[in-house]
């Protein structure tokens, strides 16, 4: 679904199991190819990555010449993002929360892990909503490291509801399209650096209990 378009500026929602960019064996069946097929514009990239099994807000550039600028945005750590997923109740711990810990790739390609060392991941938590046994959450990541949100709260005790990969990688899960990972880009807050606008995007999508 697409939520905001100018000259410079495409903002989308992702659906789960849908990746923003061609690999390995989706080439046509992903985000950026179908947004070029839809708007016919082969200049269109994405600024930013979700995950494959990841939902919600993604920005793409929808023209070189001012994509330099958005590109900066991310650099510079400039664009808040928020977070929300359904994950097992944590009544352990005080709220809001924060993750700390030094994360690095994993021996297999496509995860990462905590390891001991300087923390290079941060991430705030907060409780949105409780359901007995589930919860749901609100999650800051200060820092991107990859699958960060995914591993913080797997680390913390409560893996998010339909993890393929954390605490252990299931490989049916994966590819299970009736039960989608309960992560949600919901939220993006920045300063346009061509139009000085101050933007707040909002995802239309919701989670599922």
């Amino acid at each position: 679904t697409i939520l905001y378009q100018d000259e410079h500026l495409l903002v989308v929602d992702k659906p789960h199991f849908l990746p923003v960019i061609p690999t390995g064996q989706y080439v046509m069946q992903t985000l950026q190819a179908r947004l070029i097929h839809r708007l016919h514009n082969s200049e269109l990239q994405p600024l930013h990555r979700l995950d494959r099994h990841t939902a919600g807000l993604v920005l793409f550039s929808v023209q070189r010449s001012s994509r330099a600028a958005y590109q900066g945005l991310f650099c510079e750590r400039a664009v808040d993002k928020y977070y929300e997923a359904i994950a097992p109740a944590l009544p352990q711990l005080d709220f809001p929360h924060q993750r700390s810990s030094r994360i690095e790739r994993g021996e297999r390609f496509f995860l990462s892990q905590e390891v001991a060392g300087v923390a290079n991941a941060h991430t705030e938590i907060e409780v949105l909503e409780r359901r007995e046994a589930l919860w749901r959450y609100g999650l800051n990541p200060i820092s991107g490291k990859k699958h960060q949100l995914r591993l913080h709260m797997a680390a913390l005790g409560a893996p998010i509801c339909n993890d393929c990969f954390y605490p252990a990688v299931d490989n049916e899960l994966a590819n299970d399209y009736q039960r989608p990972l309960q992560l949600l880009a919901r939220e993006l807050r920045f300063i346009d650096p061509v139009s000085r606008i101050e933007h707040h995007f909002r995802s239309q999508l919701t989670l599922q209990w």
